[in-house]
């Protein structure tokens, strides 16, 4: 080593065989180094940066020198792993955790409290104001229509035409009953005649058979008195004798054929009478056939329904119009099948028109069920509001009982009678709520009874939550 001052020149000294040796080794080494950082194995000398001292160890040969960033190396693996071990336990606590409970908004949610009190059971059904008494025309025969005098809505009478209906089919059939009628008639006078003639003739045949009888009878009894005095043989007065007997059975079935035709003239002429009488029914039919073309509407009441067109055909049975009594209604309500079991006649109804309510009863429960529901007649016990009209869509409300002392709620979205389900009840101060199972009884339109799982004053979620099925408590925002 050496010390002390050196020229201005800055460039290191070189020791004969060592300083080149130490260069190369340290390119090679370490590569190229910064610039202005001293070699490996070399020290600067105090007071003068460019100097460095050269160390050569036993023939000349350098020695590698330990750098001083070692220690630092040592610390930031000593952070590495501090932070790697702290991710590791952070990850563990973490799942260790449960997950966070989800949320709800409350101003979109319905909320209910349990109350106990008087519970009223009741169904709900839509329905239809209709006539009470309901008079349908239909056309008796097919014909064109050629005039039309009234329309829907207006008022009419018994009498009064409502369509005028022709068909020459059935004007040309009358007039052909009609001339059967009139052979009919005709018949039964030939007919009279023709018998009454046969009885006269054979009347006279009885009158001409009875002589015959009368003169054979008075030449037998000559013969018996010539017999007696044997003016002649007793053959002729024998022979005379049974011609007298042939007469008078000649003249005995005569009488009988005379009595069978008197008997038979009657059965003859009431036959013809029933086939008149017969064929005047039918002039009749054929006549009220040509009248029923002008179509009358059979009862005073208001027209419910008319569509026709002059020149439109219409079939026989066709219903050409409705006429109905607008100052009797009733009400026909659909209640579904599964809450109509509890519904009986005489029951209180309350029947919505959207614009009044009007009061009425359980008149008559159908006792089939059409499309899922059941037909309920309620017959209105209160005076008709103006609006009320027939087919006036409307609402009903039956009563079916009310309860003392009940413990019920306000109906949630998913319960249903009779049933257990799972709701949610607000605790604390109202930022959570915790599922409860909750066992429901009877049931009305918007209330059902709560028969276990739930106190008085509890307040449950009522919106439905099938979105947080899996959860067990849930905050409220």
């Amino acid at each position: 080593m050496s010390s002390g001052s050196e020229p201005a020149d800055r460039s290191p000294r070189k020791r004969p065989g060592l300083s080149a040796e130490v260069g190369g080794r340290e390119k090679k080494r370490f590569g190229r180094r910064a610039k202005g950082e001293p070699a490996i194995g070399s020290e600067t000398e105090p007071g003068d940066p460019g100097r460095r001292i050269q160390i050569g160890i036993g023939g000349g040969a350098g020695m590698d020198v330990k750098r001083a960033g070692g220690s630092r190396k040592r610390r930031r693996n000593m952070w590495i792993g501090a932070g790697v071990l702290a991710v590791i336990v952070v990850t563990f606590l973490l799942s260790r955790l449960e997950p966070a409970a989800p949320s709800v908004d409350r101003d979109i949610q319905l909320f209910g409290t349990v109350e106990r009190g008087s519970f009223v059971r009741e169904v709900r059904g839509p329905g239809t104001l209709v006539p009470e008494q309901i008079v349908y025309v239909a056309a008796l025969t097919g014909g064109r229509v050629e005039q039309v005098f009234v329309q829907p809505g207006e008022t009419v009478t018994d009498t009064t035409v409502l369509v005028v209906l022709s068909n020459p089919d059935v004007e040309l059939q009358a007039l052909q009953a009609q001339q059967q009628l009139t052979q009919a008639r005709a018949t039964l006078i030939t007919l009279d005649q023709s018998l009454q003639t046969s009885i006269l003739q054979q009347e006279s045949t009885v009158a001409t058979a009875e002589a015959d009888y009368q003169a054979a009878q008075r030449e037998a009894d000559a013969f018996r008195e010539l017999v007696e005095n044997q003016t002649v043989s007793r053959n002729e007065a024998s022979s005379a004798i049974e011609q007298a007997n042939a007469a008078k059975v000649r003249v005995d079935a005569e009488r009988g054929r005379l009595e069978l035709m008197r008997s038979s003239v009657d059965t003859q002429l009431q036959v013809q009478r029933e086939q008149i009488a017969r064929l005047q029914s039918i002039v009749q039919q054929q006549q009220r056939r040509v009248e029923s073309m002008q179509v009358m509407s059979g009862a005073g009441g208001v027209i419910q329904d008319l569509s026709l067109e002059v020149g439109q055909y219409v079939q026989a049975g066709t219903t050409l119009a409705r006429v109905a009594q607008p100052g009797r209604l009733k009400a026909e309500l659909r209640i579904p099948e599964t809450q109509a079991r509890d519904v009986q006649i005489g029951q209180p109804v309350v029947i919505d028109t959207r614009n009044d309510s009007i009061a009425g009863a359980v008149r008559r429960v159908d006792p089939n069920v059409q499309n899922g529901s059941v037909l309920v007649e309620v017959r209105l016990t209160e005076e008709l509001p103006p609006g009320a009209r027939p087919d006036l869509s409307v609402d009903g409300t039956i009563e079916l009982e009310r309860l003392q002392d009940v413990l019920f709620v306000d109906r949630p979205a998913y319960g249903q009678a009779n049933s257990s389900v799972s709701l949610f009840k607000v605790v604390g101060d109202g930022g959570e709520a915790v599922r409860v199972t909750v066992q429901l009884g009877r049931s009305s339109v918007n209330e059902i009874e709560v028969v276990e799982g739930l106190q008085e004053g509890d307040v449950i979620i009522l919106s439905d939550l099938s979105r947080v099925a899996d959860a067990d408590r849930i905050r409220i925002r």
